[in-house]
């Protein structure tokens, strides 16, 4: 691939898969850094803090530093503050998504609000449901931070944002402004960071449905790589169902770096 401006990069499924590190992941990094590739982690984890993410990374063996690091909350909050500079949200989230919208200048209330902004909420409860379809039923603005309905846990999967998102929308009758990939605000976002527009960068993801399908809706040129949820056997499928293909295909990171002649 040529002209290269920057990369993004996904994690779970790209770089590693919950604790692990996918084999070469520490090498990617380094060789990017070598040839001084712009690049940003990328992920629609709502709940951790930049920094949270870095250590994570870093506990792998994987070089990171918390300004590396774009997550749909800092995305979320960003989008709302945008919009209204000082603006008054409830938060439906965990700590990433409340320590983006406070350095995001946000206002936090508990009552009115001008945006409900919900992530992934592992203490939500029908109480905040009630809450949050009430407010949004009498004029706030409803944003989500991901759309993922589940989310892999040590316990097998668990229910995700937009699980939460799905029951608020229910319950509102308003469908939410998505940040998260598949949509293109994180993308934009990220690219923005990077100070390049999206059509210069590259999405790196294992995923069709999100990362790829993120990255062509954005403009981005997109490379798959075979080390996650897609795989050879279900590629078709996932063609079909999200109507793309990525520009290029890459059976391991080992073969991304090839690609990408780092």
């Amino acid at each position: 691939m040529n002209n290269i401006r920057g990369l993004l990069i996904d994690l779970d499924g790209t770089l590693y898969h919950g604790g692990r590190m996918i084999p070469g992941a520490q090498r990617l990094i380094s060789a990017l850094r070598a040839a001084e590739i712009p690049f940003l982690y990328v992920t629609n984890n709502s709940s951790r803090t930049p920094a949270s993410v870095a250590a994570h990374l870093r506990g792998m063996g994987i070089e990171a530093r918390p300004e590396e690091v774009c997550t749909s909350s800092l995305a979320a909050a960003r989008y709302i503050a945008g919009e209204s500079p000082g603006a008054s949200v409830a938060i439906l989230g965990e700590e990433g998504l409340v320590e983006a919208c406070t350095e995001a200048g946000l206002t936090l209330v508990s009552e009115h609000p001008q945006y409900v902004v919900q992530g992934i909420d592992r203490s939500f409860t029908y109480e905040a449901l009630a809450r949050a379809s009430r407010w949004i039923r009498e004029g706030a603005r409803f944003v989500l931070t991901n759309p993922d309905l589940m989310l892999p846990s040590d316990d097998g999967v668990m229910p995700g944002a937009g699980t939460i998102g799905a029951a608020i929308e229910a319950a509102s009758g308003v469908a939410p402004v998505v940040i998260g990939k598949p949509e293109t605000h994180l993308v934009t976002y990220a690219t923005s960071l990077l100070g390049i527009k999206p059509e210069d960068a590259v999405m790196v993801g294992d995923n069709m449905r999100t990362d790829i399908l993120a990255g062509a809706n954005a403009g981005c040129r997109t490379v798959l790589v075979l080390t996650g949820l897609t795989t050879r056997d279900n590629l078709e499928h996932y063609q079909q169902l999200t109507g793309v293909k990525p520009d290029e295909i890459c059976a391991d990171l080992a073969e991304l770096m090839v690609l990408l002649g780092v």
